[in-house]
């Protein structure tokens, strides 16, 4: 059993290497276990392929990334937006909790963002923006409905998502340390959350 745990663990840490170095895509299982010395059997038999070794490093962190992202999207759906007030600083404990989370397995997340075409993780950006944009599209229209001679503006939505998520990659790939990355991201969350409040409604087209 200790020779099967460290034969698995070595093949992670060398499977690791490989696809930060390479990627998914162009990373050689027959490389891999060449660094962790033994036949690709091993693979197999741990993994079962490829995807299942990536998957395996990547996985624990993907759900954790989800689940902050999801405790936030529901909290924010128990607001009522015609009433809320911002004050500076509302959002920090999700902003202190997904950072913490990404900077933590700041490797699985690296391989998530930008090193994962060709596995089933390749869309996870846009599985991330996705989610974010169904969410607020669907309280921004309760929102709109609130407000005499408004419409959603629907594009501004879609590009707050997507703004909203690249604003965390853009931190990942350019600040490496975690309190740095905190201090970078409060104020840039304050200026998201403005412009939620500011422009994701337009007046009605008569």
């Amino acid at each position: 059993m200790k020779n099967e745990k460290e034969t698995r663990e070595k093949l992670l840490s060398c499977a690791k290497e490989e696809f930060m170095e390479k990627g998914f895509q162009n990373a050689s299982l027959r490389q891999i276990c060449s660094r962790a010395g033994v036949t690709t059997g091993a693979v197999y038999f741990f993994f079962k392929d490829k995807d299942g070794l990536f998957s395996a490093l990547v996985e624990p962190t993907y759900q954790g990334v989800m689940g902050a992202l999801i405790h936030h999207l529901q909290e924010d759906m128990e607001e009522d937006l015609a009433t809320y007030v911002h004050k500076p600083g509302d959002h920090d404990p999700f902003v202190e909790e997904l950072i913490h989370v990404l900077y933590q397995n700041h490797d699985a997340v690296t391989l998530l963002i930008s090193k994962s075409t060709g596995s089933k993780y390749e869309h996870v950006i846009d599985e991330f923006i996705e989610m974010i944009e169904k969410n607020f599209m669907g309280l921004s229209e309760e929102y709109a409905r609130s407000v005499p001679g408004k419409q959603l503006n629907r594009p501004m939505v879609h590009w707050l998502s997507h703004l909203s998520i690249m604003t965390f990659v853009h931190l990942l790939t350019h600040i490496k340390d975690e309190k740095k990355a905190l201090r970078f991201m409060k104020p840039a969350m304050e200026h998201l959350i403005l412009g939620w409040m500011n422009f994701i409604l337009e007046d009605k087209e008569k």
